[in-house]
């Protein structure tokens, strides 16, 4: 009996110890890690930012990772110059292989976004996670919700909107109520995001 009543109390002192086993129980939980980058779609048209990887195989010398500059060119080695900007991976693919065939016998080039920083939009307001992100994958409202990791506790979510520009330079705003959205009505609200829009939620 005694020798329980002692184990008794030398566990109680470790639970009540800094580093004891209540004080691990009382620690946060640690941060989740980042979401992977979502890969681009076959239709991402490349723009200016995005990080391409140029690879020829048997050729390390012409293979190349660079970012495409805001004139929306590259420079790569024996071709120079070269446009990217609103074509895809594969177009490029097709191109830069045919300039290659120039100068080096049956070329096997490869051509892959590594990240697509170009197009992007906005989700601000009352949900968990707002902030910048990018548009790699045809995304609607509902889906940029969803990345935004839902809503805070106030939200308005009959009241959400998407300021878009035009091409003439004026901001539009487009309606997006989520409530009847989610019912599976007033389903022509929930558009396909556009690069700079920006998602609110009020």
């Amino acid at each position: 009996m005694k020798y329980v009543t002692c184990c008794g109390l030398i566990l109680g002192l470790l639970a009540l110890a800094p580093g004891g086993a209540a004080t691990a129980q009382t620690q946060p939980n640690p941060a989740p890690a980042p979401a992977a980058a979502a890969p681009v779609s076959d239709t991402y048209q490349v723009g200016a930012g995005d990080l391409l990887a140029i690879s020829v195989y048997k050729e390390p010398e012409l293979s190349r990772v660079l970012p495409v500059r805001p004139d929306g060119n590259l420079s790569l080695p024996l071709i120079g110059e070269i446009k990217v900007a609103g074509f895809t991976a594969a177009q490029l693919q097709t191109t830069v292989n045919e300039l290659y065939a120039k100068y080096v016998a049956n070329p096997a080039v490869t051509v892959m976004v590594q990240e697509a920083r170009s197009k992007r939009f906005n989700v601000v307001g009352e949900v968990e996670r707002p902030g910048s992100f990018i548009l790699a994958q045809p995304t609607t409202v509902l889906d940029s919700l969803a990345l935004a990791s839902g809503f805070r506790s106030f939200a308005k979510t009959k009241r959400i909107y998407v300021l878009r520009t035009l091409p003439n330079g004026s901001v539009t705003r487009l309606p997006f109520d989520y409530t009847r959205v989610i019912k599976g009505q007033s389903s022509e609200q929930n558009i396909l995001l556009q690069p700079g829009d920006t998602v609110v939620v009020p």
